[in-house]
């Protein structure tokens, strides 16, 4: 096979949460745990890190992994889902696994699994690789996230030298429950054994959850919002953020550089600054000037796509992966808070969300180009209108993404803003 043949194999025999939705989805780890000992039991090999959350995780992960690079360690990175390409879910040092590593490695595969029949899901044959192609290349540590829930998701088999949950909200609630209790216990079964734990956002819903799991397991528990407190300063000339950081009250930082852009993304500091403080006792070499680099140089270093992601100026394009009630609302806000003479909206969803959850949130005073991605998960752009309609959202609908973003860039003038988003494959898309 060819890389290309490769993919139409991955995307399209196995089963694919991101294209089908809950059919897709595996509730136990029987095949993660057979794929990883076959495969000699590669996670064994190397530290981790590991990340869960409903917003955010993606965000904090890529954080760590930047300002681990920066510290000189040779540093993995598995995340989903992709947005361009499927390498980049999997790479090390911010450079994706190479075109021929995943022909051979599936190739390898498809040939043992004559004899082992696993008949694994798109998502444990992708751990499956990644841990396996990290041991290979002997990487010191890696930034490992949850692609869904935690407690059965294919990446809790490890054993991280840092649990990290970044938030709870209502998302995938078919799987994970429809209470926020439910979700963050879902969410506390990566907590291990007396392996620090560090909770990015603190929440009276699931505040005890996360306690009551955490002194099970004699992990110590830390809620970082109540230590680090981070807000806005300026942005500089590039448009990143100078953020004023806080430990318990004494400033640490004035005008801390953060190449990502999103306003949210204040929130998902405080579980960085917190995780480095246990890599730092546990002896890791991390200095000052190491964070320093590391988040002026997310993007750069690690590849980052699609989180407050400007695309054009005259008129500002603006992409986001946002595709929750919680990660719509900080969307909202910034959108709030961004000058411009109109608004253009491209936006899809897809068919398993809520909708009316998520479209009360947003503004009535713009222009909506209602489209769907090329994905049998996505919500038909024609019942997406008339469910907007119903929130006095107006547009017009398209069957293209490609056709709605390029309308949206026609009206506009050149003191507008369009913003893409209400799904990973709009973006994706986009992108």
């Amino acid at each position: 096979m060819n890389y290309s043949e490769t993919l139409d194999y991955l995307f399209s025999r196995l089963p694919m949460y991101q294209r089908v939705g809950p059919a897709a989805y595996k509730n136990n780890l029987d095949n993660t745990l057979q794929l990883d000992n076959f495969y000699g039991n590669p996670h064994r090999h190397f530290k981790t890190i590991h990340v869960a959350g409903t917003n955010g995780k993606g965000s904090v992960s890529h954080m760590l992994a930047a300002i681990l690079q920066s510290a000189g360690y040779k540093t993995g990175l598995y995340t989903s889902p992709h947005l361009k390409d499927f390498r980049e879910r999997i790479r090390i040092d911010g450079k994706m696994i190479p075109e021929n590593e995943v022909v051979n490695w599936v190739e390898n595969y498809k040939v043992n699994d004559e004899l082992q029949k696993i008949e694994p899901s798109f998502f444990e044959l992708t751990v499956a690789m990644a841990f396996d192609y990290f041991a290979n290349e002997k990487v010191d540590i890696a930034i490992v996230e949850v692609g869904l829930g935690g407690r059965l998701d294919s990446t809790n088999i490890i054993t991280p030298e840092v649990s990290i949950i970044t938030n709870i909200g209502l998302d995938h609630t078919a799987l994970l429950g429809d209470s926020l209790e439910a979700i963050a216990k879902e969410k506390a079964g990566i907590i291990k054994n007396k392996i620090p734990v560090v909770i990015g956002t603190t929440q009276n819903e699931t505040q005890q959850v996360f306690t009551e799991k955490a002194g099970e397991l004699y992990a110590p528990l830390y809620f970082a919002d109540r230590e680090y407190s981070v807000r806005y300063a300026m942005n500089d000339f590039d448009g990143n953020q100078l953020l004023a950081v806080e430990k318990n009250g004494k400033q640490i930082y004035r005008h801390l550089k953060l190449d990502l852009k999103g306003a949210y993304q204040q929130k998902n500091l405080p579980a960085v600054l917190k995780t480095l403080e246990f890599l730092k006792t546990k002896g890791w070499g991390i200095s000052q000037e190491n964070i320093e680099t590391g988040l002026a140089e997310v993007s750069k270093l690690t590849g980052l796509l699609g989180r407050w992601q400007v695309l054009d100026v005259n008129p500002r394009i603006v992409c986001d992966t946002a595709h929750n009630a919680d990660g719509l609302t900080e969307i909202v806000k910034q959108l709030e808070q961004t000058p411009y003479k109109k608004l253009h909206v491209v936006f899809g969803m897809v068919n398993d969300k809520e909708p009316e959850k998520i479209l009360k949130l947003l503004p009535q005073n713009a222009a909506y180009y209602f489209t769907k991605a090329n994905i049998p998960r996505a919500l038909d752009e024609n019942v997406l209108a008339k469910y907007a309609a119903g929130f006095g959202l107006k547009g017009q609908a398209f069957s293209d993404v490609n056709d709605a973003y390029n309308e949206a860039k026609k009206s506009a003038g050149k003191d507008d803003f369009i913003f893409v988003g209400g799904s990973t494959f709009i973006v994706a898309e986009i992108l």
